[in-house]
Parts: C-alpha cells; sequence; structure tokens
C-alpha cells in the first residue's frame, strides 16, 4: 500500500482549527489586537541586520533571545529565572514535542486529565510514547487525591498540565502542582510535570503561576508561547522554564539550528516591546468576564476561565449552532465534551457580533425545539 506510512498514522487527518475567510474569527485564541508601527519598525530592522548574516547559520543557543526570555519571565517569580533554565523552539508545539523525544519514547508513557488540548495525545503518538488519559470533574477541576493516585499506578515519563486549561480555561491551584510533582517524584525514574502555561498571562489576579514553584520541584517544567498574549502568533515561538539538566537533555533531540536566525531577531524585538505588546490583556480579561456574564444570563453553563476564551453551552445540535454563527460571520471552535462551543475573546466590537449572531441562533433554534 502506498506510501508506505506508519500503521498507526494511516487515514489520520491531520490537526487544524478551520481557516474560514469570515468577518469576525474566534476560534484560535488569538489576540486580536496587533503590534504597533514602533514595534514593527523595530521587528523589520532587526531581520533586515539579521538577514545580512543569512550566509551562517544561526546560534544554535539562541543566547540573546534566551536571556531576554528570562529577563520576562522573572516577572512572574520572586525567585529569578536564569538563562540556564530556559529553552525555546517554533512554537510550544516544539517545545511540548522535544520534551516527549527527550522523556517520553517506546515503553514510556504521558498522562493528562481529558478534557484538554487535543494535540497532547498526538505528540505522545508521534513519538511512540503510551498516552494515558485521566478525567477531569464535571466543573473541569481536578480531584487531586485521585489524580495523584493514576501518576502512581502508571508511573508516567510525562504529566502534562495546561492551566489555564483548553478548552476549558481552568486554572490549576499551587497546591495541584505540588501534589502531582510530588507524585511524580516518588518512584524512579522519575515523571515530569509540565504545566503549560500558553495563557498564562490571561490569568486572573491573584492566581500564581507555576514559576513560583521551580526552586521547589526539580521535575517541574513551566511552558509558555508568544502566540497569544503576545500577540505574535505568526513568529512562532515557544519556550520553557525548567531544571538546567532538562534542558540539557532537550538539547540532545533537537534538530540543528532549529530556531532561525530570523526567528530570534524577530523574538527578541518583540520582547523589547512587551509593555505595549501586553498592553491589551486586562482589556481583554475584562471583556472575557463580560463575556462569561452574558452567556450565563441568557442561561447558559460557562467554565470558569481564566484564559482568553470561553467555553460554553450546552447545546443538543452544537454544530448546528456553530453552522449558525458561521452563517452569519462569526467563526468559533467546536472542541471540548459534547455540547459545548468555545470562543476567543476579541475585541469589543467582535463581541457585539458574536453576542448578536448568537442570540438570533438560540431563538432559531429554540424555535425548532433544538436548543440545550
Amino acid at each position: 500500500m502506498f506510501p508506505p506510512i506508519r500503521e498507526e498514522l494511516r487515514g489520520l487527518e491531520p490537526y487544524g482549527a478551520p481557516q474560514l475567510d469570515v468577518p469576525v474569527q474566534l476560534n484560535t485564541n488569538e489576540n486580536p489586537y496587533g503590534p504597533s508601527e514602533a514595534c514593527v519598525a523595530d521587528i523589520a530592522a532587526s531581520v533586515a541586520e539579521a538577514a545580512r548574516g543569512l550566509h551562517r547559520y544561526p546560534d544554535r543557543e539562541h543566547v540573546a533571545l534566551r536571556t531576554a526570555l528570562a529577563e520576562y519571565l522573572a516577572r512572574d517569580t520572586p525567585h529569578g529565572i536564569a538563562v540556564e533554565q530556559v529553552w525555546a523552539a517554533n512554537g510550544s508545539n516544539e517545545v511540548m514535542l522535544q520534551l516527549l523525544q527527550a522523556f517520553g519514547g517506546p515503553g514510556r508513557s504521558a498522562l493528562s486529565f481529558a478534557p484538554t488540548y487535543s494535540m497532547y495525545p498526538e505528540y505522545a503518538r508521534d513519538t511512540s510514547t503510551t498516552w494515558v488519559q485521566g478525567r477531569r470533574e464535571d466543573d473541569f477541576s481536578l480531584d487531586l487525591d485521585a489524580a495523584a493516585a493514576l501518576v502512581r499506578e502508571h508511573r508516567p515519563s510525562v504529566v502534562l498540565l495546561p492551566s489555564p486549561n483548553n478548552p476549558t480555561g481552568t486554572a490549576l491551584p499551587p497546591e495541584a502542582v505540588t501534589v502531582l510533582c510530588e507524585a511524580a517524584a516518588a518512584y524512579e525514574p522519575q515523571g515530569l510535570v509540565v504545566v503549560d502555561e500558553a495563557y498564562g498571562e490571561f490569568r486572573r489576579a491573584g492566581v500564581p503561576s507555576a514559576l513560583e514553584l521551580l526552586p521547589v520541584h526539580r521535575n517541574l517544567v513551566v511552558t509558555r508561547t508568544m502566540s497569544k498574549a503576545f500577540a505574535a502568533a505568526g513568529l512562532r515561538l515557544g519556550y520553557l522554564a525548567a531544571d538546567p539538566a532538562i534542558c540539557d537533555a532537550i538539547r540532545v533531540v533537537r534538530l540543528p539550528y532549529h530556531l532561525s536566525s530570523v526567528t530570534q531577531a524577530a523574538a527578541v524585538a518583540a520582547l523589547r516591546h512587551a509593555p505595549e505588546l501586553l498592553g491589551k490583556v486586562d482589556e481583554l480579561r475584562a471583556e472575557r468576564d463580560r463575556t462569561v456574564a452574558w452567556l450565563r444570563e441568557q442561561g447558559l453553563q460557562v467554565a470558569e476561565s481564566d484564559a482568553n476564551f470561553a467555553l460554553f453551552g450546552t447545546f443538543a445540535d452544537r454544530h448546528a449552532v456553530w453552522q449558525g454563527l458561521l452563517d452569519r460571520g462569526v467563526l468559533v471552535r467546536e472542541v471540548g465534551p459534547p455540547g459545548w462551543l468555545r470562543v476567543s475573546i476579541g475585541t469589543a466590537g467582535e463581541m457585539d457580533a458574536f453576542r448578536g449572531a448568537l442570540s438570533h441562533v438560540m431563538d432559531t433554534e429554540a424555535g425548532k425545539g433544538t436548543d440545550r
């Protein structure tokens, strides 16, 4: 049979959210506010300078970028972050894949708790790592006793814990990270606990970052991305903070020169504009909270969210609701448990369009007797 693809990959469809040309795109959790002209000019000048050296390979250790990332991360922990603790790659997707390449593989397992990010089992599949899936509670929180027991039972090499979780938006309390780090450290070889903070900058006031726990748990890894709060989804830059020994292990599996000179230059320039690029985070948080309150006023269930999206439902026919919104120019994501939909938080105007479209769709579906 041609082509001679691995048997476990045969017939599978590639991952990807719909990319449709509609007026209001609220399905991929992007920041709706682009960079300023000053930031664009700085990135352009930095890339132009990097272009003068494109006949040479980039710095494979991306030291300047890691230094800038360490300085940025230090604002979320009183303990500081050393350059040796930081690693970066092409999006947090590649960061996760590298972690499983280094610490997963045949005879090893990775564990998470559903519903969660749909790419996690694909990272496991692609690295021939056994996938183990626990369950969250009805409110999408974790039963810590049950979660720790599952870790002790399966002894995974990697535990993946998004916080805030995707697609639900729920954040983990620090005690959850501690309990699972201790559970994963209780066997040999001990497992890593990866707290995926892709949406970490959107967490509500008083919700700490897992970065604060790095000095306490040597098996803890905290990942971030510039795709969300940083308004740099097109840059494709993800990174992690961990014990230096973990970063050294990743070096063994990373492809040579995996971050181009252009990517490194653009990312360092963007980090110089961090206050500006993050300047809309408070506004997006407030819009998220308004959206959650409005959805609940409509009689819908909404998961508690510390991210820039909201998971809402439930609908007897969620696809009909999704299609109805799309027909009115609003694209959301059909993801999560059956009956639920996820909406990214956009500009105030985009969220007005979403509310108007959803009200119309719900009235239409109610008339058919097929609402929630």
